[in-house]
């Protein structure tokens, strides 16, 4: 199963207040496995970046300006996700953006049954425990020392291992290794045996006998 872990960096929170889409990211998944393909653009937003935004995320619009608007890359963009299932943290918030662009560009939008939101997995699965990607990150152990801003391609690489440890991607691996090891002990450790004589004794007939003799028309006599 082909699944798209996705991330988007904005100027906001509100396209339809002006926000646009700054950054686009995303991985390939299938089977659960990530394959090394993924889709990575900076977008020009045509707009200031406000302070609050580039705390987040370090892009100025200084860097911006020098790539392309999001109607140069939204072919690409839709070709690699394809009809494939969208996999995004808060993907609702992502989901906006993405298909406020599209709606300007007269494309249909991204259907939100397609798209898997990390973050209410996560409150389902750790009710009352933090579930931002940081804290998800800390959970399983994974490796985010290298996230000191937000950026929409990383993010999707530590989102890809979050969703694989939410699906119970290790554990599944780890059980089936054990299980196929224990099979292998128990497989190598038996020893072959000569087979036990079946046919009853004198003594186990004889006892057999006087219990039925006991019996009121006992079926052993009938037949």
């Amino acid at each position: 199963m082909r699944e798209i872990v996705f991330d988007t960096e904005t100027t906001g929170f509100d396209p339809a207040s002006g926000d646009r889409v700054v950054e686009i990211g995303c991985v390939e998944i299938v089977n659960l496995i990530p394959t090394g393909r993924s889709f990575h653009k900076y977008v020009n937003p045509e707009r200031d970046m406000p302070a609050e935004a580039f705390a987040v995320h370090g892009l100025s619009a200084e860097f911006l300006r020098g790539h392309p608007l999001f109607a140069e890359v939204v072919a690409e963009f839709l070709d690699f996700i394809g009809d494939d299932q969208l996999v995004a943290h808060n993907a609702e918030f992502d989901i906006k953006f993405l298909n406020f662009e599209l709606k300007k560009l007269g494309f249909p939008p991204l259907a939100a049954v397609r798209v898997v939101d990390t973050l209410a997995i996560a409150r389902r699965k750790f009710p009352g425990s933090p579930s931002s990607l940081d804290a998800l990150c800390k959970r399983f152990g994974i490796d985010n020392s290298v996230r000191d801003k937000h950026g929409a391609l990383l993010d999707s690489e530590l989102l890809a291992e979050v969703y694989l440890e939410l699906m119970g991607g290790r554990q599944v691996g780890l059980e089936l290794g054990s299980a196929a090891a224990a099979k292998t002990v128990a497989k190598s450790a038996r020893e072959f045996r000569a087979p036990r004589p079946h046919a009853a004794s004198d003594t186990e007939l004889a006892a057999h006998t006087a219990f039925v003799d006991k019996l009121k028309n006992a079926v052993w006599r009938q037949t």
